[in-house]
């Protein structure tokens, strides 16, 4: 583009902006206030319980939901945050959980791609430590996709149940970066680095990368690798011959997954809620949920997200106003 369309674009996107802003005004000036002040004084981090079906308050069925990439985007950007999965809020309502005696069972609906290696372990790590400290059941529902770091947090579960057009598998690990050195020089762009040590800007998209340097980050992915195989031998109580058999990165539709021994059942979320009460005695127990309330952030980001759906330049925009992320493992399947 010359610089009178860049000047253009620019334009029509500070008015974009100034339309986004009014329009956020309004939407606040119109809220029910009240309700928002009540909101405030919902339990820690805004997390409200919304009863699922009626029963008995005093034995309780929590469901959860994974629905997302499974990535921690911390506080970083709340200004252009958009709704979705929130990594810090669902490790909230775990540890609520941990500390709710009224809580008798668990049902956990999945319906991720996966996501990072460190949060997917985090999701795990908390739901074996509420089953052993609680002696709770804990069973799984898939949604339309429970795959890579999304199979990952549904392994330790006691039962699951897989809808039989589910995508689930791609057990294992992948790092990406982009390698635009080449565009660079042909363009007549020079890169500068200045780095401490040999291997400081290992996976640097300006050069290519040795193979010294592809050996040793094989090597860091190997380890998560039979991290995530361990991970699937102990909650589904298979062998790693087993569990080799089909981490290899494929996919399966839910079918496969109960035939292949990485679910149980066919069946929808009721199934699943309607298993753990027949399994565990549960009949009458009051199945809830939690929310989050939705503030400023949330509804100011929904407006930047329709803002930058746009033509390429626009989305353009918005990626540079988004956060960086650097490469790293992930448990995920598809694009990031």
């Amino acid at each position: 583009m010359n610089m009178k369309r860049w000047i253009a674009l620019g334009a029509a996107v500070l008015l974009f902006v100034v339309a986004a802003g009014i329009n956020t005004v309004s939407s606040i000036m119109s809220m029910n206030w009240q309700s928002v002040m009540e909101d405030q004084l919902a339990p820690a981090g805004g997390q409200m319980e919304q009863v699922v079906e009626e029963g008995d308050a005093r034995n309780r069925i929590a469901l959860l939901r994974v629905d997302g990439i499974i990535q921690d985007t911390g506080a970083a950007s709340p200004l252009f945050a958009t709704t979705g999965y929130n990594h810090q809020a669902f490790m909230e309502q775990l540890e609520m959980i941990r500390e709710d005696n009224s809580v008798k069972g668990v049902v956990l609906y999945v319906n991720s791609p996966g996501g990072g290696v460190v949060e997917s372990s985090d999701i795990h790590d908390k739901l074996v430590e509420i089953k052993e400290e609680k002696d709770i059941p804990v069973y799984v529902s898939m949604g339309s996709m429970a795959a890579s770091g999304g199979y990952y947090i549904s392994a330790p579960a006691d039962k699951i149940f897989v809808h039989k057009e589910t995508l689930t598998g791609s057990i294992g690990v992948i790092m990406e970066s982009v390698n635009y050195g080449g565009f660079a020089e042909e363009h007549g762009i020079d890169f500068v680095t200045i780095k401490s040590g040999e291997y400081k800007d290992i996976m640097s998209p300006t050069r290519d990368m040795t193979e010294e340097e592809r050996n040793m980050l094989q090597t860091m992915l190997n380890d998560s690798y039979e991290r995530f195989v361990d991970v699937i031998e102990a909650g589904r109580g298979m062998s790693e011959a087993e569990v080799k058999k089909w981490a290899d990165g494929r996919i399966m539709n839910g079918g496969q997954a109960v035939e292949a021994k990485l679910a149980d059942e066919t069946g929808r979320l009721e199934d699943a809620i309607a298993g753990l009460r027949a399994d565990h005695d549960l009949d009458k127990a009051q199945v809830f949920e939690y929310g989050m309330d939705a503030g400023f952030g949330s509804l100011f980001g929904v407006k930047m997200q329709s803002l930058f759906q746009g033509d390429l330049e626009s989305r353009i925009i918005g990626q540079v106003l988004s956060d960086y992320n650097s490469p790293r493992m992930m448990y995920l399947y598809g694009e990031k």
